[in-house]
């Protein structure tokens, strides 16, 4: 029978010790326990142990310290850092330092477990330690469960070139990952750029991205260097990456199959020695399915593909949030501000269509307009608002009809007692996009019901009985 294997584990908080040692003891383990490093160290020095278990934060030593000298003298020795500091610096920091695995506490005993299975099994050492030259100043703010697997992945990514795809609402963050990706990972000393496709004329997307020659076409006087070229040996970052047509995605996809593309105009094949990290806010696969956007395309950038979360299933995060805004805001000249309880009340149960980008502007707008030092729940609620009403008047243009009614429906849903609508909310829902639906077709057809009809692929039976129900005025010949 083989020996089981033996796990060394260092916290100095007795009961997280006492937690891991019960489950793993379950599990057929043999476990010491140490409340400091110093006794770590010396049971690893010994040759002791096949796995290693460490907090971050104890009283003689930092945990991640200690990652790079064990790795040194025992490379097999795989080690799964845990720390209560869950923000991205600490992921990354453990990544760099050589740490098998991080885990953020609380953590989940059934996570642990597979961690510590999946660590025993691989034979393979790791990776060589990364300098570590990661900074406090790292952009993503949050300590939700959400952001915890956010951060893991990052942290993971860091040392890859893989392409990677960020989705989520807009004012989420994309590019703030991308910038993280790029910053602390393998081609930092490259240049970092971004490209909004959305922001194009249609028939200059190929122009941007790649380049051009002289006399390619009218207005062409000289040559022009694309997108691609600029990010040589860096990151280009393709923003809305749902937007671009067609025939451009045609281009790229030859880029990533063959890793080298021509300048319009051009015959010279150029290489492409970029890392591409795409996002959009468009569900894409939707977008395939629709024609919109090539599938074979989709599956070549949706390599590791991560969503950010909206600021709603994140609200836990808000506190820290607005601390962090109203500190930056001082950094740059602007008054410190707190909130009562009360008004950070009213953010926590605000919908945040907007998301973070929305609070960073709140939290801005606070700073620079009012001149208590401490706002009022009252000045909030002003604020909020105001901004939902400039918001629906900003995004009237873009918004799509799935977006509107999003946006009503979150706000009924936080003016209803306990965020929960009375029943027949679908029914209701149907009856008020029916009755303007009807009216505008009918007013478009100028009370032509047989065209209206047509139009709304409804039976001209059909349509004359949601005339009477929903009591349309009818008026024919208008102009």
């Amino acid at each position: 029978m083989n020996n089981p294997s033996t796990i060394l584990i260092a916290d100095d908080d007795r009961a997280i010790r006492t937690v891991l040692e019960r489950a793993l003891v379950r599990e057929g383990y043999d476990v010491k326990l140490s409340g400091n490093a110093r006794t770590l160290w010396s049971w690893v020095a010994d040759g002791e142990g096949d796995l290693v278990i460490t907090d971050v934060v104890m009283p003689d030593e930092n945990g991640l310290d200690l990652v790079p000298q064990i790795r040194k003298l025992r490379p097999e020795l795989k080690v799964i850092v845990m720390s209560a500091q869950s923000t991205l610096l600490t992921a990354v920091k453990a990544n760099e330092r050589g740490a098998y695995e991080y885990l953020p506490k609380p953590f989940d005993l059934t996570e642990l477990l597979a961690v510590v299975d999946r660590a025993l099994r691989d034979t393979s050492e790791a990776g060589p330690t990364l300098p570590d030259e990661t900074t406090e100043d790292l952009p993503l703010i949050g300590r939700s469960t959400a952001m915890q697997s956010i951060y893991r992945v990052l942290a993971r990514l860091m040392a890859t070139d893989l392409t990677v795809m960020v989705t989520g609402e807009s004012g989420t963050g994309k590019e703030l990952v991308a910038r993280a990706l790029h910053d602390y990972g393998k081609r930092r000393n490259g240049p970092f750029v971004a490209i909004n496709m959305a922001a194009i004329p249609r028939d200059l997307v190929e122009a941007e991205l790649f380049g051009h020659e002289r006399g390619a076409f009218t207005g062409a006087t000289a040559r022009g260097i694309g997108r691609f070229e600029q990010a040589q040996r860096g990151t280009l970052f393709l923003d809305e990456i749902g937007d671009m047509p067609l025939d451009a995605q045609t281009r790229l996809l030859r880029v990533l199959q063959d890793g080298e593309y021509t300048a319009v105009g051009g015959r010279a094949p150029i290489k492409a020695d970029v890392r591409i990290i795409a996002a959009t806010h468009r569900d894409l696969s939707r977008q395939v399915r629709r024609g919109h956007f090539r599938e074979d395309l989709y599956y070549r950038l949706n390599v590791v593909p991560i969503r950010l979360p909206p600021l709603r299933e994140r609200k836990e995060d808000i506190r820290e949030l607005v601390e962090h805004f109203f500190a930056r805001g001082a950094e740059n000249g602007l008054p410190f501000k707190t909130l009562t309880p009360d008004a950070l009340a009213l953010l926590l149960d605000h919908p945040w269509s907007g998301n973070v980008r929305e609070l960073d502007n709140l939290v801005q707008r606070l700073a620079a307009l009012y001149t208590d030092d401490i706002i009022s729940a009252e000045t909030v609620q002003q604020e909020l608002s105001e901004s939902v009403e400039a918001a629906a008047v900003a995004d009237a243009d873009d918004e799509t009809l799935s977006d509107a009614v999003r946006r009503h429906l979150e706000l009924a849903f936080s003016k209803s007692e306990g965020g929960l609508p009375s029943r027949g909310l679908y029914t209701r829902v149907l009856h008020e996009m029916e009755r303007p639906l009807i009216a505008l077709t009918l007013s478009a057809t100028r009370g032509n019901q047989i065209r209206a009809a047509e139009i709304l692929g409804l039976n001209r039976n059909t349509l004359r009985k949601k005339i009477r129900e929903l009591d349309i005025e009818v008026v024919r010949g208008t102009q």
